[in-house]
């Protein structure tokens, strides 16, 4: 599994003639750490870093917020129909993201959305299922008398979501959280479909202009995509324990 991560880091710091050299050369002589001075002086990284975090950031955001709420209404609150709703969110699961696109790029096409940051985001604040699923799971573990308690108090209903619930399910908005960053993170397509302006690159498409016509520079690629890489491991590192205890509280109780 290490495997490709120590390749990547070895060939970043290898000269072109060193990189697909028999045997694998793994600490490589002469060390240039110059590749990642030439590899993000290439193209406008700092702009691309930005781009990426903006949209990340808000993406992020729309999921713990709309898949929390959607969570809570499934889990805290009976209503007719509670159940029905719940298998038809967790059904479109089965629905490949493939089928989805074009109809959806259509749309976004024909309200003039298309070089603008709004197809990466807005989806984000309509829940998606499998954190509804998961909210879902973790909201159903905490006491009822929670909620009781507040109505007795004459907390409202949204009071009781964003003022007792929300602060107690840490865990899984961790892993919400920690998901939905990797996943607009590492996104490709999208930002391929619908970013056509240089200036609004996201750090995939900036990775995928060291792909020149005949040739890659494989250190200067890999010297990147190793910077690239490096928000997520931070996240992971400080969010690990959230993201454990996420994992473990969303299968108590169903």
């Amino acid at each position: 599994m290490l495997v490709p991560f120590i390749w990547m880091l070895s060939t970043s710091l290898k000269i072109p003639s060193q990189v697909f050299a028999w045997p694998i050369e793994w600490i490589p002589k002469p060390v240039k750490f110059s590749n990642y001075v030439e590899a993000l002086s290439m193209r406008p990284f700092i702009l691309y870093y930005g781009n990426t975090f903006f949209i990340t950031g808000l993406a992020v955001l729309g999921q713990v917020f709309s898949s929390s709420i959607v969570g809570y209404s499934l889990a805290r609150l009976r209503w007719r129909g509670n159940n029905l709703v719940f298998a038809l969110i967790m059904s479109t699961l089965m629905l490949p993201e493939i089928v989805r696109m074009i109809p959806t790029f259509v749309i976004f096409s024909k309200i003039g959305w298309v070089d603008t940051f709004l197809p990466l985001i807005l989806p984000h604040f309509f829940a998606g299922a499998f954190n509804v699923f998961l909210f879902r799971q973790f909201f159903h573990s905490l006491p009822k008398d929670l909620d009781e308690a507040a109505t007795v108090d004459g907390a409202s209903l949204f009071g009781i979501y964003w003022r007792i619930i929300l602060p107690l399910s840490k865990p899984v908005i961790g892993i919400v959280a920690i998901n939905t960053f990797r996943y607009s993170w590492n996104d490709f397509l999208h930002p391929l479909i619908y970013l056509n302006d240089t200036k609004l690159w996201t750090i995939t498409l900036g990775l995928r202009a060291f792909q020149q016509e005949f040739n890659i520079d494989w250190n200067l690629l890999m010297a990147a995509s190793a910077t690239s890489m490096l928000p997520i491991l931070i996240l992971f590192v400080i969010a690990q324990k959230y993201f454990i205890q996420g994992i473990v509280f969303t299968g108590v109780k169903g």
